[in-house]
């Protein structure tokens, strides 16, 4: 089970830091895409939320499924630090592996 939580803990980081990184790349650029434009005002919320709540959206984002992909793009194109974000998405996704583990233990305590 070890390795199983460990491969999520570090492909959730991956998968975050590359929106991050993509968001990063993008800039105000992003609000160009046809997917944006689509949803230019949920998107317009969700980033004045980041940068308002900036350190528990990247928390509560890791957690909520709905916005779990599109938080580490937004906090990108907010221009948020390199270190404040990798420190809290290390620490959310720790959280989450933690969640995945004892959710894990349950199953398996029901089952068995």
């Amino acid at each position: 089970m070890s390795q199983i939580l460990t491969l999520a803990f570090c492909g959730a980081v991956v998968g975050d830091h590359s929106g991050y990184y993509l968001g990063r790349w993008l800039g105000p650029q992003f609000y160009g895409t046809r997917f944006a434009q689509n949803r230019i005002e949920i998107l317009k919320k969700t980033e004045l939320q980041i940068i308002k709540y900036g350190s528990f959206a990247i928390l509560f984002g890791r957690l909520i499924t709905a916005i779990r992909s599109i938080v580490p793009l937004l906090t990108g194109v907010s221009g948020m630090t390199r270190l404040r974000y990798s420190a809290f998405d290390v620490l959310a996704c720790g959280i989450w592996t933690v969640g995945l583990g004892l959710l894990i233990v349950g199953i398996d305590r029901i089952w068995s």
